[in-house]
């Protein structure tokens, strides 16, 4: 299964899977990082350790170590 940091920019990708739990779960649920949600990547910052995502209408930027813990397809 693919990570949501392995897209590029302009790309959408459905979330299936969030591999964090405790804090990290929560804080992912309640920025719209849920299960069978459409996230766009808009932009990647340098070195492509931040990127920006677009969660339901809403700009969000998640480090690479964050984003890794999303599976996509």
């Amino acid at each position: 299964m693919k990570r949501l940091c392995d897209f590029q920019i302009g790309e959408k990708v459905m979330i299936k899977n969030l591999l964090s739990d405790g804090l990290m779960r929560e804080r992912m649920l309640a920025l719209g990082f849920v299960k069978g949600t459409i996230i766009e990547i808009i932009r990647k910052g340098p070195k492509n350790n931040l990127t920006v995502f677009k969660v339901r209408e809403t700009m969000i930027a998640l480090r690479q170590e964050e984003s890794l813990l999303i599976e996509v397809a």
